[in-house]
């Protein structure tokens, strides 16, 4: 994996590798198999739990941070997850485009607040309430995705 996120509740990347004592936990509670483990080709990260939102989204169920015991994913509200930021690529957004998509924004769990729709119907994310969880990303019908999630620092 090159692109990844963190789970949910995930302390600050530059000491989450130090914290995470690579049981699986996590992994292990995940309903929708939706954590990976880094392998070895990631190095220090080998052994964390990652999570590529393309290929399978975080539906926030918020189990594995209450699975974690060393503290590197806390335990935190649904609505307070920080896993990243979504980024519309405007240039590849159908919207953007003149063709009408709305994918994204009736996917978001956060429905109508992380990610609206301006007066042309074009989405919008919204930093504050976006949770990072990469299920627009996911969704989007265009190869590559025209909306992705950038992992928080």
């Amino acid at each position: 994996m090159t692109e990844y996120l963190r789970p949910p509740g995930a302390v600050a990347e530059t000491v989450f590798p130090l914290t995470c004592i690579r049981c699986a936990r996590c992994a292990e509670m995940c309903p929708y198999k939706t954590i990976q483990l880094g392998t070895v080709s990631d190095g220090f990260n080998a052994g964390t739990p990652m999570i590529e939102a393309r290929t399978i989204p975080c539906y926030l169920c918020m189990r594995c941070p209450e699975a974690c015991p060393s503290g590197a994913l806390e335990v935190v509200a649904m609505r307070e997850v920080r896993m990243g930021r979504a980024r519309i690529r405007e240039g590849a957004c159908l919207p953007f485009l003149g063709v009408l998509c709305r994918t994204c924004y009736n996917a978001c769990p956060i429905f109508d607040e992380a990610i609206t729709m301006n007066e042309l119907l074009q989405p919008l994310v919204d930093e504050r309430t976006c949770t990072g969880c990469g299920i627009c990303e996911h969704v989007c019908p265009t190869d590559p995705p025209a909306i992705v999630v950038e992992r928080t620092p």
